[in-house]
């Protein structure tokens, strides 16, 4: 056998010894990997050649890994899984997917991450990326595809599609209920109010007061008040029972449906906003097919939320 060599090992005859070696078989490492047995045979014998040390013992119908062979196995096996696992991720990348979303923190905690398994189920080579902030992206951000936002309709850009208008309603925990049953909006002076404490427009009709106003009960003094910054925070306060949230109704629909949250005045303790939910589409963005069918997941699913709220129409009067 030639003297050992220094340069490195060529990695075909490593994945040939690798085979041998785990199937105790030239025959069945050259059938796993689409090869004759002479061609195993001679890129053994390569190796064993540049190593100088026999891997093998071969037997008339058995073979056998040598003490350097097994050396040997123990190191170029696991190399071989983790390259073939890096080779597998490489190839993978490059044909999936991926979507840029931004929106609001909020809207994406209530409303689009749990509903984004069902895409996500349906379409396993698309990859999202939710930006959410409550601060807008300019349109110049060659990362975006297209947002979620929430605005007056001449507010939304050129080409925005709506997705579902806004609707207010006061929600409670069942237990918090159970203890301080409300049935008409004077009940409300024995329950703290959770508000959420936002300076922008929209804030005017989410407020407590606008609601009180609309069901002639402005002057109500609640037990006390929860100022929270954000929606996700109201609701999830009203979850724990810490009190009753003016909430908005698309991102509640879901909690409600579960039984975590109750309406306790129904469809007649509902107020409207001007404002809606868009689907805005970014002008840079490069149209392909996992961003076609992104959108047209994220339209059926606002569609959706819109019959869903259709379902029990507003009706005010009884509580006026």
């Amino acid at each position: 056998m030639n003297a050992p060599r220094h340069r490195p090992l060529s990695i075909g005859p490593l994945r040939a010894f690798e085979a041998v070696a785990r199937l105790l078989s030239f025959r069945a490492a050259a059938e796993e990997l689409h090869l004759t047995q002479p061609a195993i045979s001679r890129q053994i014998r390569s190796l064993e050649d540049e190593l100088g040390a026999t891997l093998f013992l071969r037997g008339t119908r058995h073979v056998e890994l040598t003490s350097p062979g097994a050396l040997l196995l123990r190191s170029v096996a696991p190399l071989l899984v983790q390259m073939d696992g890096t080779v597998r991720h490489i190839r993978s990348a490059q044909h999936r997917q991926p979507v840029s979303v931004t929106t609001f923190a909020s809207f994406a905690s209530l409303w689009l991450l749990p509903r984004l398994a069902g895409f996500q189920n349906t379409h396993p080579e698309s990859d999202i990326r939710i930006s959410a902030s409550d601060h807008l992206v300019d349109f110049d951000d060659p990362e975006i595809d297209l947002a979620l936002r929430y605005c007056l309709p001449e507010q939304a850009p050129a080409g925005s599609i709506l997705l579902f208008g806004e609707v207010l309603t006061p929600v409670a925990s069942p237990a918090l209920l159970q203890r301080l049953p409300l049935t008409t909006p004077a009940d409300l002076a024995r329950h703290t109010l959770l508000e959420e404490d936002d300076h922008r427009p929209s804030a005017v009709y989410a407020s407590w007061r606008h609601w009180l106003g609309v069901y002639a009960a402005p002057g109500l003094q609640p037990r006390g008040w929860v100022y929270l910054n954000f929606t996700y925070q109201q609701v999830q306060a009203a979850v724990a029972g810490q009190g009753v949230a003016l909430a908005r109704m698309p991102l509640v629909r879901d909690a409600v449906a579960r039984g975590e949250l109750v309406e306790p005045f129904g469809a007649a303790g509902r107020v409207l906003s001007p404002f809606s939910h868009w689907l805005v589409r970014w002008p840079a963005r490069r149209e392909r097919p996992a961003l076609a069918a992104f959108e047209n997941w994220l339209l059926g699913e606002a569609a959706l939320t819109r019959e869903e709220m259709a379902r029990e129409p507003l009706s005010a009067d009884t509580l006026r």
